[in-house]
C-alpha cells in the first residue's frame, strides 16, 4: 500500500519572490543561444524549464532517466511561481532565444499557446504510446489541424483540506465521510457549515476557510464552459456559472468566514503554520504544498473530505521547443516522464494525480494513503474526483489571466470591504484591458 510519507519534500514556494525571478530570467548564459541544450562529444544535454512543484526534478526521475541513459545529461531549473515563469516564457519565445529544451506548461496558458504559438512547438502527434492519457486532456493542448503541442502531467481534481482539531472545537463531526455529507452535492451547503463554524467554534483567531478565491475556482471549474466559450468569445460576464461562483465567494467574504488569505500569496504559508483558517478548497497538487508549510507540528491534524461537486483546478504539460538541437531527445525523455510509471511515481512521492488513464487504475495510485493528512486514503478521493470531471473543458486564450483578475477582485471585498458591485466592475475593467 503506497504511503505519501514524502509529502513534505522540498516544495517550492508559490509566491514571486525577486530569487524566483531570477532564476527565470538569468538561466547560466542560455540567454545567447536558442536553446540551452545540445550534444557534444558524444553527450547529449537537455534542458528544462519548470515552475512550482511538477514533481519531475522532486522526486529522483531525472537521476533515473540519466542512470538508464549514459549519454544524457539533463538541466532542469524550477522557478517558484508560474506567473513570473510564464511572462519570462513569453517574452523568450518572442525573441527566439533563451528557450529551455523542454519548457512547463500550465493548463491556464494552454489555450494560448495553442493559438499563438504552435510554431515554436514540436508535434507530438505522431510519438508512439502516448494514448494513455485522459481523452480530455490531450485535447486541452492540441490545435485545430491536430497538432499535439505536449504531453500532460497532473491534472487537478478537488477536495477539501480541514483540520480536524478545529472542527471539534466547533462541534462539527470530525471523521472525513460525515464531514464529506455536510457539504455533499452543494457548495452552497459548504458555506452554510462555515456559518456553523463561525457561530459554534469555541476559540479565536481562526476562520473557516483560507480565501474567498479558492471557493470561486472549484465552482466554476466544475462546469465545461466559465470565461470562454467554444467559439473563443468572452462570456465570463453572462455566464450564471461564473456568476453564481462569483456571489456565494462574495457571501463567504462579506460574513466573515474566510482569513483573507489569498492561495500562495504573501500571508498564506504563515496562515498555514500558525493554523489560521480550518478549511482550504484542494486540488490533488496542493498536499505537498500544505504539508511543507504547515510543517511537522500540524501533521495528522489535516484531513482530506471529497468536495462538494467534482471540478479540475490546475495541471501541467511538458512542450519541447521546435528549434531545440536535441529535440528528438527531449521528446523521448517527455514521453517518457509523462508514462504511466512514472506519473504514478510522482503521485506516490508528492500526491499529484496523474493523467493518464493507466497511471490512475494503478495499486500505486488507488491504495495510497497521505500519512501527513490522517492517512486520508487520496488515491482513492482524488481518484473519484477525476472521474467528475467533465470530458469537455473548454479553455480560452487568457484564462489564466482572468482566473487571477477574479482572485484580485475577491480580494477587494475581503481585505478591502469594497462592496460587491463595485468589486465586480473593477474586475470586469481590469479583464478587458488584459485580453483587449
Amino acid at each position: 500500500m503506497g504511503t505519501l510519507g514524502s509529502l513534505r519534500r522540498k516544495a517550492v514556494a508559490t509566491a514571486a519572490t525577486v530569487g524566483a525571478l531570477a532564476l527565470v530570467v538569468g538561466c547560466g548564459g542560455s540567454d545567447d543561444s536558442a536553446t540551452g541544450g545540445g550534444k557534444k562529444d558524444g553527450k547529449v544535454t537537455i534542458t528544462m524549464g519548470l515552475y512550482g512543484v511538477m514533481g519531475i526534478k522532486e522526486t529522483g526521475l531525472l537521476e533515473q532517466y540519466e542512470k538508464e541513459n549514459p549519454g544524457v545529461d539533463i538541466k532542469a531549473e524550477v522557478a517558484g511561481d508560474e506567473q513570473t515563469y510564464y511572462t519570462a516564457l513569453q517574452t523568450r519565445l518572442a525573441a527566439g532565444k533563451g528557450l529551455k529544451d523542454i519548457q512547463g506548461i500550465e493548463i491556464g496558458r494552454a489555450k494560448e499557446i495553442t493559438e499563438t504559438q504552435a510554431d515554436k512547438f514540436a508535434d507530438f502527434a505522431d510519438v508512439s504510446g502516448t494514448d494513455h492519457f485522459l481523452p480530455w486532456k490531450e485535447s486541452q493542448i492540441s490545435t485545430g489541424d491536430g497538432k499535439v503541442l505536449g504531453l500532460g502531467t497532473d491534472i487537478g481534481p478537488m477536495a477539501v483540506c480541514y483540520r480536524k482539531d478545529y472542527f471539534e472545537k466547533a462541534g462539527l463531526p470530525t471523521d472525513r465521510e460525515e464531514v464529506a455529507k455536510l457539504w455533499e452535492g452543494d457548495w452552497k451547503k459548504y458555506v452554510e457549515v462555515g456559518r456553523t463554524f463561525k457561530k459554534d467554534f469555541k476559540g479565536d483567531g481562526v476562520a473557516y476557510m483560507d480565501a474567498a478565491s479558492g471557493l470561486f475556482n472549484a465552482m466554476i471549474y466544475g462546469h465545461p464552459e466559465q470565461f470562454y466559450d467554444e467559439k473563443g468569445e468572452l462570456i465570463y460576464d453572462s455566464n450564471p456559472v461564473v456568476k453564481d461562483a462569483w456571489s456565494l465567494a462574495a457571501d463567504a467574504a462579506e460574513d466573515g468566514l474566510t482569513a483573507k488569505l489569498r492561495q500562495f500569496q504573501p500571508g498564506w504559508d504563515p496562515g498555514l503554520a500558525n493554523g489560521t483558517f480550518a478549511t482550504a478548497v484542494c486540488p490533488a497538487w496542493m498536499l505537498s504544498h500544505i504539508s511543507e508549510k504547515a510543517g511537522a507540528a500540524n501533521k495528522g491534524k489535516w484531513d482530506v473530505a471529497k468536495a462538494p461537486k467534482g471540478a479540475n483546478w490546475g495541471g501541467s504539460f511538458l512542450g519541447v521547443i521546435e528549434q531545440s538541437p536535441v529535440k528528438e531527445e527531449a521528446k523521448k525523455l517527455v514521453a517518457w516522464l509523462t508514462a504511466p510509471e512514472q506519473q504514478a511515481h510522482i503521485f506516490k512521492e508528492i500526491g499529484n494525480i496523474p493523467s493518464s488513464r493507466q497511471a490512475l487504475e494503478s495499486a500505486d495510485v488507488k491504495d495510497a494513503k497521505s500519512e501527513y493528512f490522517s492517512d486520508a486514503p487520496i488515491g482513492q478521493i482524488f481518484g473519484a474526483a477525476a472521474q467528475e470531471i467533465p470530458d469537455k473543458q473548454v479553455l480560452g486564450r487568457k484564462d489564466g489571466t482572468i482566473k487571477d483578475t477574479f482572485s484580485q477582485g475577491l480580494t477587494l471585498i475581503e481585505q478591502q470591504g469594497t462592496p460587491r458591485e463595485k468589486a465586480w466592475k473593477t474586475t470586469a475593467e481590469r479583464i478587458e484591458k488584459a485580453v483587449g
